[in-house]
């Protein structure tokens, strides 16, 4: 049996009760991002933002109108009924209020599809505007974000709600400016007839808001500390519906086992969601019974006045519509406080993903990147240690690249080989000492115009569902419609012979996500990252591992041709295969994060050191 939940769990949510100060702290910290909910709902459509605006006032008059217009129907056809006016009289001043209350509800009726029309446009550019946000956010952010998984769950919790909840916000705010200026009409009315009426029916509503407000807090909680779980859960679903793992899924018989961890999670958080919601049912039925009882007692009341003649029938018709209307305007209002409230706690999560902040410098004045380089590259005693980890993954490094030169980087898995490449691309800083282009630190240089100089194809490069042509051209981006230069570079990385065979050639869609895209082996798809190193006209050429898919006579081809086509520029090489490594001028091993021999592959058989024992066994293999 699969276990999915393992070691003791997390405490749940509203374990602790918060003290007063500590409510406090978060009610002002989640009405804070109001302010900026609006400034984002701006930005993506000023236009409807001023409709709705418009129309939030103007539907807050209405109710008043309304009620008003009726009591003076309800008195124009008593008083002609009780014959203390005529019919004719009564038909006359009637029928006006009748013309004014069917233009006040088709006012109404054009506010409610205006407001529709201003949210369904709004939704939809606010919606862009976020996601274009945390994208860009996430592109300025640093690499190592991206290997930290609190910075997914970061992610998770900006992207899950943030764009409904920003429109909720402005819908909220909108709909309490209404209901408190329906309310403060009302108010008038009602404390001119009973201060204590009206007491009574906007008392009742208080511990209702209360209620609601608690439990928003939890329902905010509660989904911000089950993010890694979702994340898990989220995992799951994609693993069992992708191409990239459904043969692997289905040889080893794993469908069933992880749809069962799937449907574990599912039930997990289900039973959490109803349990809450059963709660916050309950409580809110209790407290909607306590205000129906006070709205029906200040019913009674203002029947009992009816009755001893205190007031007129058009009167008690108007009052009972306020009480009912004040009532309901009240509970909205507080209903929309706590909406707000829950809104903010969630856009708090947005805010705090757009907030952070990349840590890598950048110079105010930086140094030009040298073309060509004229003095080489320089690890000066370079030690790496990745955040939030005890070990160096690299150790004094001091190593000199001299310009034109070829490089091969030797070493077990994990020894740190790519680590020097993320260095060398200033994907991260060195921990201590110093790379050095052309005399001058990596650090003065800018990283935009540092990596356009050096062309990378990583071992888990990217198979882009997209056409050939695109999947070359992405070497160099600003060159993708130049069709000659990615001729070049799909037959330098081997990718022409590929590209050949493919039934519409570079604009043939690859891999299987799209309609009539055509899958590619391993092997070809190296190719065609080789086409895209070669695209760019850097200066430096990083191949880490670049032909590990490929068969071997094809490799050797490509190796032979390598010279001439890094000819003036520096190349890097990591590879396993010592039959190409043997090729690079100078070869550098590396074991357990430090530098242990570099020399020709002659010079290193000579001292027969860890160079060579590898190199004989490898050999061996062959014989």
């Amino acid at each position: 049996m699969m276990r999915t939940f393992r070691g003791p769990p997390p405490p749940p949510p509203d374990e602790r009760p918060k003290s007063w100060a500590e409510r406090r702290a978060e009610y002002q910290a989640a009405f804070r991002n109001v302010p900026r909910a609006f400034s984002l709902v701006w930005q993506a459509d000023r236009a409807s933002t001023i409709l709705m605006a418009c129309i939030t006032v103007v539907a807050g008059f209405l109710p008043l109108s309304q009620a008003w217009v009726a009591k003076l129907i309800v008195d124009g056809v008593v008083n002609s009924v009780t014959g203390s006016v005529p019919v004719e009289t009564a038909i006359q001043l009637v029928i006006p209020y009748l013309l004014i209350e069917f233009g006040l509800l088709a006012l109404g009726m054009l506010l409610n599809q205006g407001r529709t029309l201003a949210e369904h446009v709004l939704n939809a550019r606010l919606g862009n505007s976020i996601n274009s946000t945390i994208i860009r956010k996430a592109l300025s952010l640093d690499l190592h974000y991206f290997e930290n998984a609190q910075f997914y769950d970061k992610l998770q919790n900006a992207r899950r709600e943030s764009n409904w909840r920003a429109l909720s916000i402005i819908n909220t705010s909108f709909n309490l400016v209404q209901n408190t200026i329906t309310l403060l009409s009302f108010a008038i009315s009602l404390l001119a007839f009973s201060p204590l009426i009206a007491l009574i029916l906007f008392g009742a509503t208080l511990p209702s808001f209360v209620a609601q407000t608690h439990f928003s807090r939890i329902h905010f909680r509660l989904l911000t500390w089950r993010a890694p779980e979702s994340r898990k859960m989220n995992y799951l679903e994609h693993l069992l519906t992708v191409d990239s793992s459904a043969k692997e899924v289905k040889l080893f018989g794993l469908g069933e086992p992880l749809l069962a961890r799937y449907q574990e999670y599912f039930w997990k958080f289900f039973k959490e969601d109803t349990a809450l919601a059963r709660r916050r049912s309950i409580i809110s039925m209790l407290w909607g019974v306590l205000a129906s009882a006070s709205y029906y007692a200040a019913y009674a009341w203002i029947v009992w006045r009816t009755l001893l003649q205190e007031i007129t029938i058009g009167e008690m018709t108007f009052y009972l519509t306020l009480f009912r209307q004040s009532q309901q305007t009240f509970q909205a209002l507080f209903y929309s406080v706590g909406q707000l409230f829950e809104s903010g706690l969630f856009m708090d999560n947005l805010f705090g993903f757009l907030d952070l902040t990349p840590e890598m410098p950048r110079p105010a004045a930086p140094h030009k990147v040298p073309h060509p380089i004229m003095q080489g590259i320089e690890f000066r005693n370079v030690s790496f240690r990745y955040p939030d980890r005890p070990t160096y993954a690299l150790r004094n490094i001091s190593l000199f690249i001299r310009p034109g030169e070829k490089i091969a980087l030797v070493g077990a898995n994990g020894a740190g080989k790519t680590t020097m490449i993320k260095l060398m691309t200033r994907l991260y800083d060195p921990t201590e000492g110093q790379i050095l282009l052309d005399g001058v630190d990596l650090r003065e240089y800018d990283p935009d115009e540092l990596r356009e100089s050096i062309g990378v194809i990583f071992q888990d490069f990217v198979r882009y569902q997209l056409t050939a042509r695109e999947n070359i051209g992405f070497g160099q981006i600003r060159e993708i419609d130049n069709e000659a230069r990615i001729h070049s570079a799909a037959e330098r990385g081997g990718a022409d012979e590929v590209v050949e065979e493919l039934p519409q050639q570079y604009e043939t869609v690859l891999g299987r996500w799209f309609e009539r895209g055509a899958e590619l082996s391993g092997g070809q798809w190296q190719k065609i990252a080789l086409g895209r190193a070669f695209m760019r006209d850097s200066e430096v050429l990083v191949l880490d591992e670049p032909t590990a898919a490929l068969d071997p006579e094809r490799e050797y081809e490509i190796f032979q041709r390598f010279r001439d086509l890094t000819r003036g520029r520096i190349a890097l090489l990591i590879s396993h295969r010592f039959s190409t490594v043997r090729m690079a001028d100078k070869i550098i091993v590396i074991e357990q994060g430090e530098l242990i021999e570099q020399g020709s592959h002659h010079e290193l058989l000579a001292a027969d050191g860890t160079y060579a024992r590898l190199f004989n066994m490898q050999a061996e293999g062959y014989r």
